[in-house]
């Protein structure tokens, strides 16, 4: 089952978003909206604009409000993800060609100021102190992440604790602030409101746990880029610090970081197999599914309703996501 199946009762609002999302990206200069407009139909799962009807509608469900939020949260989402792409050089984005690849890097930065732009531009028609605060904390804290992942780039020493920080604000914050902003609009009391944060937090360190995974388990065609990209650009992942506690393995990566031209998608190959062969794949599964564990248990006492269930059925879907 795919995971847009959870949620396939939401297609009508999450058309609606998709609509609106494509109306707020128009630009009057050309190359800023056909780049924008290239990106938005590259796809991707909605994650963000879904938790956040999820969670509008355990309480008062305003459509406009939550139309707002979710298509601010995912053009904040859109714009890291440009600007992503440009701190990895990457050239393919879900099988597409990055916008920094087609155009380069100064369009595709101006493109991800101007999401943003465009994100903040959109929610200011809600007036409510609590959700501007919360996403301005939120966006402190992903211009952080983005310099801290550049800062541990092709840094074979560091530990649990820096990657984890690192993938909170790359993934973690957005989708818990997905879910708080949710269920603020909804008028949910303050003890649910951060509940329903901290699942969102837990949700997304392990999605991103996961998608570290795949980056080793999944072939090019599902991953919609190579094999080992991660590694290749540097970026130690949850899987590569397991496989470090084999000290050969682990001067084998700084003996291969210490000469970065070497470093190629070719010779990946071997890494990605000394990382399988190392047990750090189901190491990293285990830590994936404390979160989603934490995760169920924190929203245990949220009212029974068919959100709360989809909510439990997406942490379920992530605990066995295999591609």
């Amino acid at each position: 089952m795919k995971l847009a199946k959870t949620y396939s009762y939401l297609k009508k609002e999450l058309h609606i978003i998709e609509k609106a999302l494509g109306t707020v990206i128009q630009a009057e200069h050309p190359v800023l909206r056909t780049a924008s407009t290239q990106l938005l139909k590259a796809g991707g799962k909605r994650i963000r604009p879904v938790f956040v009807l999820l969670t509008g509608k355990l309480g008062h469900f305003n459509v406009e409000q939550i139309k707002t939020i979710a298509v601010s949260l995912e053009l904040i989402h859109m714009a890291t993800l440009v600007h992503d792409d440009v701190i990895d050089d990457a050239e393919l984005r879900r099988g597409h060609p990055t916008i920094k690849h087609q155009y380069d890097n100064r369009v595709a930065m101006y493109t991800g100021d101007y999401m943003l732009a465009r994100a903040l531009e959109s929610i200011t028609s809600i007036k409510d102190p609590a959700i501007h605060n919360s996403l301005s904390k939120a966006l402190v804290e992903v211009c952080i992440g983005e310099i801290e992942q550049m800062k541990y780039k092709y840094d074979w020493n560091q530990n649990l604790r820096t990657y984890l920080r690192r993938i909170k604000r790359k993934t973690a914050l957005l989708i818990a602030t997905s879910c708080q902003l949710g269920a603020l609009s909804a008028g949910l009391n303050q003890s649910e409101v951060r509940k329903l944060y901290k699942y969102g937090y837990y949700i997304g360190m392990s999605y991103q746990i996961i998608d570290d995974i795949l980056d080793f388990t999944s072939t090019p065609k599902e991953l919609g880029k190579p094999a080992g990209n991660d590694l290749c650009q540097g970026n130690i992942t949850l899987p590569v610090l397991f496989a470090m506690r084999d000290e050969t393995f682990k001067k084998q990566l700084k003996n291969l970081f210490e000469d970065k031209d070497k470093i190629t998608l070719n010779n990946m190959d071997y890494y990605i197999e000394k990382i399988k062969d190392l047990g750090a794949i189901e190491a990293s599964y285990y830590v994936s599914e404390l979160y989603l564990n934490k995760a169920l248990n924190i929203i245990q006492d949220i009212p029974e309703s068919t959100s709360k269930r989809t909510l439990e059925n997406i942490a379920h879907y992530i605990g066995k996501r295999r591609s």
